[in-house]
């Protein structure tokens, strides 16, 4: 006979919706996976997608033997204040759906929701790299760039729903030298924000713009970067630089404790020692005590974080 939450368990499930999977996973109550589960999602299919979530949830849940187990949800977007509803998910079926109500009657039971970035900060935040940390800004570097803040591991929404989201900010102290004005036009409509310089792709159109080369991809100018090539190093150090000056901005409003880079750029081994050097120049102190540190958890930091959505000895009403 299946045991309901309520009955003595820290155990709690984490969903992950991204664009091309979805992960599930079940924590227990000292942050390790005990189960595990990826699927495909449903592409473009909105009802597809809240029936594969309640398959795999209850896959894990009879897997234990349980049933009930509190579950959050990370999500690409945010849910509007204004509507309810999901706005901003590159997953364009989830916009303008009211994610989190038919989550919960999927499931049957109370279901939180946060933006896949902030889910990715909890967890740092909670038992991964910036653990014990006062506060934390987890960032998300990949195609995208993303962002979330969490302050006495708690995770900070804000009134607005956007708390993080600083890749939408225009690209600090901008270089002309380096046609950093106007700068690259963005998915938004507007020009030179620090995603379109930040992510990846931006990372690639820079380096051919300046005349590096066809390079098709972040891993191969690192190569070459490697390998001694002088355009390929000129690219990183402009990447950089952009980075430091946009973390700079970050510390002068937020003065986290710990920055922790997650998404595929936070590979980039160097980016920890010489993106501290250049942001001295632009944080307001004569002194930058803010560590910038790798994600502990990886890739299933997201699915972890939307667990942690959950606190300990908290079950769904």
């Amino acid at each position: 006979m299946a045991i309901h939450a309520s009955e003595g368990s820290d155990l709690r499930i984490g969903v992950d919706l991204g664009g091309t999977k979805i992960e599930v996973a079940l924590l227990d109550g000292q942050g390790a996976i005990r189960d595990r589960r990826r699927e495909p999602t449903p592409a473009g299919d909105y009802g597809a997608i809240l029936r594969q979530v309640a398959t795999m949830v209850s896959a894990i849940e009879a897997a234990q033997g349980r049933t009930g187990l509190p579950v959050g949800a990370g999500t690409p977007g945010a849910v509007s204040r204004l509507t309810g509803r999901m706005k901003n998910s590159n997953s364009l079926c989830l916009n303008g759906r009211t994610l989190r109500e038919d989550l919960s009657a999927a499931l049957g039971r109370d279901v939180r929701i946060a933006n896949d970035a902030d889910c990715f900060a909890l967890s740092e935040a909670m038992d991964g790299a910036a653990a014990g940390a006062a506060c934390v800004f987890g960032v998300i570097l990949g195609t995208g760039v993303g962002g979330g803040v969490v302050v006495g591991q708690k995770l900070l929404a804000g009134p607005n729903g956007i708390a993080g989201e600083w890749g939408h900010n225009p690209l600090p102290w901008p270089r002309p030298e380096w046609g950093e004005v106007p700068g690259p036009k963005g998915w938004d409509g507007r020009y030179g924000s620090i995603e379109t310089w930040c992510c990846g792709p931006g990372m690639v159109l820079d380096h051919q713009r300046a005349g590096g080369g066809e390079a098709r991809d972040v891993q191969a100018i690192c190569q070459q970067a490697a390998a001694g090539d002088a355009a390929a190093q000129a690219t990183l150090e402009r990447w950089e630089d952009r980075l430091a000056r946009s973390l700079a901005s970050i510390i002068n409003v937020l003065d986290p404790d710990v920055i922790v880079l997650g998404g595929g750029l936070s590979h980039i081994a160097r980016v920890y020692e010489q993106v501290p050097l250049r942001w001295r120049e632009w944080v307001f102190s004569d002194a930058v005590e803010t560590r910038l540190v790798r994600a502990e958890h990886g890739d299933a930091s997201g699915v972890r974080g939307a667990a942690w959505l959950w606190p300990l000895g908290r079950t769904p009403g």
